[in-house]
């Protein structure tokens, strides 16, 4: 499903700009793995990765999966984020986003229970090597739309 649905994103100017690129096909519809190849468009003045592009590369993939699986009685939005830049970025870096069912499931009736919730999500930025570049914090705003 990924795959097709989330084709467009590779067109998304920002993300084409900075090379940004969600991997095709993704492993399951709870997954989303996104990499970013350092170039000379988000290299920063000492030719590391950008700390802008590595935050973008992480910005918008927790608030898709839910939307995707929660269904369009609910309201997603980003509410907060927060980023640790823990070593500099050189090469290749990837983020891979999750969201297991039985979490989207826990979400959904804790919205349906309470009206609207908060909920964080944290992924890392990891290196060629797999060494965490930086670490991402998400707080997401859900709740149901109005009947």
């Amino acid at each position: 499903m990924h795959s097709l649905r989330y084709k467009w994103i590779n067109f998304y100017l920002p993300f084409l700009g900075a090379g940004i690129r969600v991997l095709h096909p993704q492993s399951n519809d709870y997954t989303i793995k996104v990499q970013m190849k350092l170039t000379r468009l988000n290299v920063n003045v000492v030719g590391t990765h950008f700390g802008g592009s590595l935050y973008a590369m992480c910005d918008p993939f927790f608030m898709l999966l839910l939307l995707e699986h929660l269904g369009r009685d609910y309201i997603v939005w980003d509410k907060a984020a927060s980023i640790q830049f823990l070593k500099p970025g050189r090469g290749t870096v990837s983020a891979t986003f999750h969201i297991a069912p039985e979490r989207i499931a826990e979400l959904r009736a804790q919205t349906d229970r309470e009206g609207k919730i908060e909920p964080l999500f944290n992924v890392n930025v990891v290196d060629e090597q797999g060494e965490v570049v930086a670490q991402v914090e998400k707080r997401l705003y859900i709740r149901q739309k109005a009947r």
